[in-house]
Formats: structure tokens, sequence, C-alpha cells
């Protein structure tokens, strides 16, 4: 596929994995990952760290590239187009697969609404009063804006660290994105901010295709639909053991690995 980007979105976006290896300089992170990750739906990808988790999820939206040495063989399809071809620009790329890391980081010199402007500003997606509107909107799909619609002019790092990370999803959210990723979104909050969190993924898959990283196995049965177990093995290479429907792989799995490791016999 030539051309400087992918065609026009499709909402909820598909993704499909096939055949992906990565590196970082040397030493190889992944090995053949084959993944078809299913639209509108929420998919967790689990198990022990340093089995290649957040390897992978960088890999759906290219930010993997950004680590000096690193590289990736095979491909990522995001509504059947190949993200690695040759001309895809990995900006457009990284604007439909939106990432919210492990920590909340709102840029600390930016008010909240400041925050959530920033990516349709710099992407010349809106401005003005449709700006002020998509800001809004945001903030609403994060179910935040009932509790800073009176701070927007407070820095971002006025808030809470629940309400920052939902902060962070209401900034990937505005830039229009079809897939969300989330690596490891609630391991710095609390219990109450966690739930908060889970909640609002459940009503945003409606209307997004949405892939977490999470070490909390508990939480991927309370909130995915289908889960990705993933292990490195003795040469320390991550590789997919198993994927299916959660409550499948939770209750019946079919490799012996991921039963051990969901009974905590090891990991």
């Amino acid at each position: 596929m030539a051309g400087p980007s992918l065609q026009t979105p499709v909402r909820p976006a598909s993704l499909r994995v096939e055949g992906l290896s990565a590196w970082y300089g040397r030493r190889q992170a992944l090995r053949n990952i084959n993944l078809e990750i299913v639209p509108g739906q929420i998919t967790a990808v689990i198990g022990p760290s340093g089995c290649g988790k957040s390897t992978l999820v960088r890999c759906l939206n290219r930010l993997h590239e950004v680590v000096p040495g690193a590289r990736v063989e095979g491909r990522v399809l995001l509504n059947g187009e190949d993200i690695y071809a040759p001309g895809v620009d990995p900006v457009v790329v990284r604007r439909r697969v939106g990432m919210v890391f492990q920590r909340p980081n709102p840029f600390p010199t930016m008010s909240v609404f400041e925050n959530v402007a920033i990516g349709p500003r710099l992407n010349g997606l809106a401005r003005g009063a449709e700006l002020e509107e998509l800001v809004v909107r945001s903030l609403k799909l994060a179910a935040l804006w009932d509790e800073v619609k009176d701070k927007l002019h407070l820095p971002g790092t006025a808030l809470s660290g629940g309400q920052q990370q939902r902060l962070c999803i209401a900034r990937a959210l505005a830039v229009n994105p079809e897939v969300l990723l989330l690596d490891e979104p609630t391991t710095a909050l609390d219990p109450i901010s966690t739930l908060k969190i889970e909640d609002l993924l459940r009503q945003l898959k409606t209307e997004y295709t949405i892939v977490i990283v999470t070490h909390n196995m508990q939480q991927a049965a309370r909130v995915s639909d289908f889960t990705a177990f993933m292990l490195a093995g003795d040469d320390l290479v991550g590789e997919l053991v198993e994927f299916g429907p959660t409550r499948q792989l939770f209750t019946n799995p079919r490799d012996p690995r991921t039963e051990a490791y969901i009974t905590g016999r090891f990991g």
C-alpha cells in the first residue's frame, strides 16, 4: 500500500497481528505473535513480568520504534491495512490508535482544558467553539466532566490520581481514535479509582476497540471480553501461549501453562 496515511477510519476498528516479532537492538523481545483483536470489545493481555506485554501493545501503534535500535518484523493490520507498510505515517497511526500509560501523565504546565485540547489543536482537527465542544465531549466520554467542569483552568496535575488518569483517557479520545491501548492503567490507583476506570472502559467499548495490559488477573476477568496470555521462554523471548474468550480461558484453558499461571502455580 502506498500513500502517506491509512484510509478512512472504520469505527470500531479491527486489529490483526500476523507473525509479529520485535527486537530492542540485538535482544529479541517478541517471537511470531499472531492475534485477532475483536472490534468493539475489550481484549486483556496478561502474563508474568518480562513476557513482552507492553512491547506488544507498543507495536500496535508504532510506539515501539521510537526506542533507538528497536525494530519489528511481521504485520499489524488496522482495518486490513498494514500500519508498517512503506509510506504510512506513524503520526497518523498513533492518532488512530491511542495510548494511555501506566502512570497518569498530564502535561504539568497545561490546564485541564489544554491537556485535552492540545491533540486536536496540533492535528488541526478543531478550533474555536468547535474545539471547546470537542474538549467537553472528550471529558464527558471519560466520565470526568462533572468533576472538572469548574476546574478547567487548573493545572492537570492538581487533580487526584484517578482523575488524572481519566484526563489522560480524555486526551487520547480527543483526537478521535478508533482503538484505545491501555498499559496497566490502574496500577498506581486506589481501588475506587480503579473501579471507575473499569466502568469507563465498559462504556467506551461500544465505540472503541480496547486493548488493556494488566498484571491483575481479577481485573482481566472483570473487564475483558477476550484475553491473551503471554509467556517468555527460556531464551526470555515473549510468545503468545493462548488467546480466547475470557470466560473460557479462565475456566477451561486449552494450554496447561495457562492453567498453571491463572491458578498461581507459577509466575
